[in-house]
């Protein structure tokens, strides 16, 4: 029976180690260094301070990919009094007049009737020109990662740590069937080393995880400690989502929606 475990262990970790490899490799080969040239690029004009550098468009993609900012976009034009979003899941239009390419797909995504649910809209952005613009920029300057290297590291280190964990599961289950633990923990050693090892190396050469941001990505990010704090929170958010909103109700909104 112990044999059994051992091989579903095995397998998992030969499997998540390999996918994490595998996602490493396709990162590395499909990115490239951002251009000096890429903080000339045009800013929304969301963009509080006007700095060089990313846009708060450009960050919340960097940071949580097109769900990310569409949830920017919502909460930015919610602060703004142009949109009401309910404590329910649904955003209502106050000011049909979007200010630039992102909030006037987000109008047109709430549709005529000036009122939908907040995960419909969130789907529709997610695949309009306008955020798709947004991204391929992010690719061209080497700050994103393209679409054929996702879904990317962040996944494939989930899958190694769920291995990592499932490695003395299967030991103690053997255990439990009344297998011998001398040669029980040697051979459960080796996929737990083989685990425990690439997740170590991932997190020294990989960390922080993103599956949208590449390395020079994430170097153009802001730290949390660098964002303004009002009324330019949203510079947090972009970076860390809802769980940096204050405002009780427009965190519900996002919560109530699934974000």
């Amino acid at each position: 029976m112990w044999l059994l475990f051992f091989l579903i262990a095995s397998a998992a970790a030969v499997l998540s180690c390999a996918l994490l490899c595998r996602a490493a490799l396709s990162a590395a080969r499909t990115t490239r260094p951002a251009p000096e040239a890429s903080s000339e690029a045009v800013r929304d004009p969301a963009d509080a301070g006007h700095r060089p550098g990313l846009t708060l468009y450009e960050m919340a993609y960097l940071s949580g990919g097109p769900h990310r900012l569409a949830d920017l976009v919502l909460v930015l034009m919610a602060q703004q009094r142009r949109l009401l979003l309910a404590d329910t899941g649904w955003a209502t239009v106050v000011d049909p007049v979007g200010k630039d390419a992102v909030e006037r797909a987000t109008l047109s995504a709430i549709g005529p009737e000036g009122q939908r649910r907040i995960p419909a809209i969130r789907d529709a952005l997610a695949g309009d020109d306008a955020v798709r613009e947004v991204a391929d920029r992010l690719v061209t300057d080497g700050l994103a990662m393209p679409a054929a290297a996702r879904p990317g590291i962040a996944t494939a280190v989930r899958l190694v740590q769920g291995a990592a964990l499932l490695v003395p599961l299967s030991a103690a289950a053997s255990y439990a069937s009344g297998a011998d633990p001398g040669p029980l923990l040697a051979w459960f050693a080796l996929p737990l080393i083989a685990t425990l090892g690439t997740w170590a190396v991932a997190r020294f050469e990989l960390h922080p995880y993103s599956d949208w941001a590449t390395h020079a990505g994430e170097r153009q990010l802001p730290s949390t400690s660098d964002s303004p704090a009002a009324p330019t929170s949203l510079t947090s958010f972009a970076l860390r989502g809802p769980i940096a909103l204050t405002d009780p109700t427009l965190r519900a909104a996002l919560h109530s929606s699934g974000a």
